[in-house]
C-alpha cells in the first residue's frame, strides 16, 4: 500500500488538465510534465521499450518470460484530469481509520463531504481515505489507475520466477476531452486485448458503454429596441428555450439510471441576436440511440418551420457501445471477474453511464473493458479514494496477468 500511495500522491501534484478548446495534440503541453516523470520512472524500474512520443503517449512493456504461447495483455490509463474543477495545486488529505462521520475538507470555506449526500462513505469505516482539500479535484481519475498499473507490474520485474506473457502499458493524454485515442497506435501497442484501469468504486467491471453523440445548435435572432419590438424582435434565447422544452422531460440525466439514455444540455451562451446550445445524446441500445438523434433532428426541423430556418444543427457521433466488440472475446471479462473473486472482491458488472477510451479502442481493433480504480465522486472537490481499494486494484491487475500466464 505504501508504494501505490506514494506514487499516487506524487502524481496528483502535477497539473495535467486537458483543454477541450485546444486543437493541439496533446491539448495541453503540461501533460508532458507527468509524461516525462513517468518515462523516467518506468526506465528506472526496469520496464522495456519505454518511449514518450511527440503526442504525449507513453509506451512501455515487460517482455514474456514464458516458453508458452501466451496472449499479449495491455493495461491503459490516462494522464489528464477533468476540466470542470481546477487540477492545479492539488493538496491531498489523508484520513486514517475513517470513523464514518462527515469529512471536513475545508473548514474556512465550510466544504464538507456529508454522509447524507454520499452514503457510500459508510462502506469504508476503518479504512484510509484520500480526499481533496476542498479547493480542487483530486485526480484519482486517472492518476490512481497509473499508480496501480505501475505498482502491479513492478511485481513481475522484481519476481522473474512468476511466469507471464508480454505485458504492454500505455499512458495517454486527453481522455477527459474525448481525444484520448486520436493518436493511439493500436498496431504499435501490439496487445491482443487490454484493460483500462479507469473505473470507480471497488469491484467495478464494465464492458458496455453508451452510444454517444454531440450536437450544437446555433440560433439566429433579430434584435431591436424592446420599446418598438412588436412583430419585429426575434429572441434567439426564447427559441432555444422552446426547443429544449420539446425534448422528453423524463429523458434527462437527473431522471435516468442504468440502461436509460438521455439528452443533456451541457452549455448555453447567447443573447437576443444569437444563442449557441451544446448537447450530448446518450443511449446503450443502438436503435434507441438512433431514435433519440432522429427526434432531436425532427425537433430542429419543426422549429425551423415555425421560425423561418433560424437554427443551424451540427451533430456528430462520438463513440459506440463497445459491447459488440467485447462479446466475441468475452474471456477477457470472465478472467477479470475470476481475478476479483479469487481475491475476495465481489464483481459489479454494470454498464458505463458514460464512455471510456476502451469504447473507441475496441472499435479500433483492441477489445478493452474497464476495471475499477477505487475512486468516488470524480471531477469535483468531493472526490475521494480509499487506499485499500487502490491496493485491491493492484492485486487484480497482478492476478489477471498470473491467470493468463497459466
Amino acid at each position: 500500500m505504501d508504494k501505490v500511495l506514494n506514487r499516487f500522491l506524487k502524481y496528483v501534484k502535477i497539473d495535467t488538465q486537458s483543454n477541450e478548446e485546444s486543437s493541439t495534440n496533446p491539448s495541453t503541453q503540461k501533460q508532458f510534465d507527468l509524461g516525462r516523470k513517468l518515462e523516467e520512472e518506468l526506465k528506472e524500474i526496469g520496464f522495456d521499450s519505454v518511449e514518450l512520443d511527440e503526442n504525449c503517449n507513453l509506451w512501455a512493456e515487460i517482455k514474456s518470460n514464458s516458453d508458452k504461447d501466451l496472449p499479449v495483455i495491455g493495461f491503459i490509463a490516462h494522464m489528464d484530469t477533468a476540466t470542470e474543477v481546477s487540477g492545479k495545486n492539488v493538496n491531498p488529505q489523508i484520513l486514517k481509520n475513517y470513523k464514518g462521520d462527515d469529512i471536513v475538507l475545508n473548514k474556512e470555506n465550510n466544504i464538507v463531504i456529508k454522509t447524507e449526500d454520499f452514503p457510500s462513505l459508510k462502506n469504508y469505516i476503518g479504512q484510509t481515505l484520500i480526499t481533496t482539500d476542498g479547493t480542487t479535484l483530486l485526480g484519482a481519475d486517472n492518476k490512481a489507475g497509473i499508480a496501480e498499473i505501475i505498482t502491479a507490474l513492478e511485481f513481475f520485474i522484481e519476481n522473474p520466477d512468476v511466469k507471464h506473457g508480454n505485458i504492454k502499458v500505455a499512458f495517454t493524454p486527453d481522455e477527459e476531452v474525448g481525444r484520448g485515442t486520436e493518436t493511439f497506435q493500436v498496431e504499435k501497442f501490439g496487445a491482443d486485448f487490454a484493460y483500462t484501469i479507469d473505473g470507480g468504486e471497488i469491484g467495478g467491471l464494465e464492458y458496455e458503454t453508451f452510444n454517444a453523440a454531440k450536437a450544437k445548435l446555433t440560433i439566429k435572432g433579430k434584435n431591436v429596441h424592446p420599446g418598438s419590438a412588436k412583430n419585429t424582435m426575434v429572441s434567439s434565447l426564447r427559441i432555444g428555450f422552446e426547443f429544449n422544452n420539446l425534448l422528453p422531460i423524463n429523458e434527462k440525466p437527473e431522471y435516468t439510471e442504468g440502461y436509460e439514455g438521455f439528452y443533456h444540455l451541457l452549455e448555453t451562451e447567447g443573447n437576443v441576436e444569437e444563442t449557441v446550445m451544446k448537447y450530448i445524446i446518450r443511449d446503450h441500445d443502438t436503435s434507441d440511440f438512433e431514435e433519440k438523434k432522429e427526434l432531436f433532428k425532427k425537433s430542429v426541423e419543426f422549429m425551423n418551420y415555425k421560425y423561418d430556418d433560424r437554427i443551424t444543427l451540427e451533430m456528430e457521433d462520438q463513440y459506440k457501445n463497445m459491447k459488440e466488440k467485447i462479446e466475441p472475446v468475452y474471456h477477457i471479462v470472465e478472467t477479470a471477474k475470476k481475478a476479483m473473486v479469487e481475491l475476495g472482491i465481489k464483481p459489479n458488472i454494470s454498464p458505463v453511464r458514460g464512455g471510456t477510451d476502451g469504447s473507441k479502442l475496441s472499435y479500433m481493433g483492441l477489445p478493452t473493458p474497464n476495471i475499477f480504480t477505487g475512486g468516488h465522486n470524480f471531477h469535483g472537490k468531493y472526490e475521494y479514494i480509499p487506499l485499500e481499494s487502490m491496493e485491491k486494484a493492484v492485486l487484480v491487475i497482478r492476478k489477471i496477468v498470473e491467470l493468463y500466464g497459466k
